[in-house]
């Protein structure tokens, strides 16, 4: 039997389509959750759907679903597809929309191919995987999981004060459906890498199937405002100085050899902020990831007790507000495997890896079998304009994603 071929021009011609869409006045690709340029994806994305002749869900966050149900089957648990389409700011055009649009690809040469699955085929596109607009990050699939009350989320404040549900609402996106109304039999996520591995030792795809644990919590040094000038470096209760010393310890806890722990100061601020006066306090985020639950708890560990160490050496006082907490995540084996068949099966080379980034799979991954797909990203880059994959291993994962699919659903 002759396999089943994706229409390549259809899917990277939404790829560029979506990526026009939420440019600012600077033509940098912005579409925050739940914003207008979220609103705009989403209606292009929702016509795409609906051009496929799917049945269209909403739910109470936002969520987005496809739903291809036979006349036999439409009680059964579907398979999903899913990812995001909101961004970062001054984004690339596939992280995430890649996999959101290469789940609705598939649907389509599945049906055009006069397949009859044994169970419904969905696709998904989450609210707010980001986290920029509203925190937490891959919000939209936890609390489909049931890892987040709706109603909590609903009642976000954002970074610019708006309110998640009732921008929802705005932009009329907040659907009627409870959120887990549509419970996976399976979940498959496709996306580029967002690393540099797949490129660097020349293989084409990649079956996760492990993601890393993340830890974010945000830091706040509180020390004395004095004269730059005038005050003897002895004598300084320096919230600055505090906060560069936390930014090297983790550096230099990271750079151990072996050391698979990730590290990363992301965001600092000193108040009040003056080239002249020592700063009086710093906030900063940090963000520890690593695959195994033990080392990332002896992580947050180690640096609990040199926060308790540093504000007895420098005379500040310190405190410590955890944003975000997720334990590492093991994929389904099963569907891994299956993810390596067919890869070969195609003739590509594949390798098991784990994720570096968190995926709305590893929130899905609570409550069905799941496990994601990656394709090399051209110098490891994302959350950039210069993300960029290569369109023959964009077409290369949709193609190993169509045989999984197929797979799944015939069972």
């Amino acid at each position: 039997m002759t396999p089943l071929s994706i229409d390549a021009e259809r899917l990277l011609g939404r790829l560029r389509d979506l990526g026009r869409i939420g440019r600012d006045g600077g033509g940098r690709l912005v579409r925050l959750a739940a914003s207008d340029a979220d609103r705009a994806g989403r209606d292009a994305l929702v016509a795409w759907i609906r051009g496929a002749g799917l049945e269209v869900a909403v739910d109470r966050i936002g969520n987005v679903f496809g739903i291809w149900r036979t006349a036999d089957h439409r009680d059964r648990a579907p398979v999903m597809i899913g990812s995001h389409i909101d961004t970062v700011i001054d984004a690339g055009i596939l992280d995430g929309c890649y996999g959101v649009l290469a789940g609705l690809e598939v649907i389509e040469t599945l049906k055009a191919a006069g397949s009859i699955p044994a169970r419904p085929i969905a696709v998904a596109a989450f609210t707010n995987e980001e986290g920029v607009r509203y925190a937490p990050d891959m919000m939209g699939s936890l609390v489909h999981a049931g890892g987040l009350p709706v109603e909590e989320a609903l009642a976000t404040l954002g970074t610019d004060g708006t309110v998640l549900g009732a921008e929802l609402e705005r932009i009329g996106y907040a659907g009627s459906e409870e959120p887990g109304f549509l419970t996976p039999h399976a979940y498959l996520e496709l996306h580029i890498e967002q690393g540099p591995v797949l490129e660097r030792e020349g293989v084409s795809v990649g079956a996760v199937e492990t993601l890393q644990g993340i830890s974010w919590q945000r830091v706040t040094i509180e020390g004395e405002a004095n004269h730059a000038g005038t005050t003897p470096m002895a004598m300084r209760r320096d919230a600055g100085h505090a906060a560069a010393c936390v930014v090297t310890f983790l550096r230099d806890r990271a750079r151990r050899p072996n050391a698979p722990t990730v590290a990363t100061v992301g965001c600092m601020s000193f108040e009040p902020n003056a080239i002249n006066v020592i700063p009086s306090r710093a906030i900063f985020t940090v963000d520890l990831r690593d695959p195994d639950e033990q080392r990332l708890r002896a992580e947050e560990a180690a640096l609990a007790g040199y926060l308790t160490e540093l504000a007895a050496a420098e005379e500040v006082t310190i405190a410590v507000e955890r944003l975000a907490r997720f334990e590492p995540v093991t994929f389904d084996r099963r569907m891994v495997a299956l993810i390596e068949t067919a890869a070969r099966d195609r003739g590509l080379s594949v390798k098991r890896m784990t994720s570096g980034a968190g995926h709305d799979a590893q929130m899905i991954a609570r409550i069905a079998p799941a496990a994601m797909i990656f394709v090399p990203s051209i110098g490891g880059i994302s959350h950039n304009p210069r993300e960029q994959t290569p369109d023959a291993d964009l077409v290369a994962g949709a193609t190993v994603l169509l045989d999984v699919v197929a797979r799944l659903a015939a069972q």
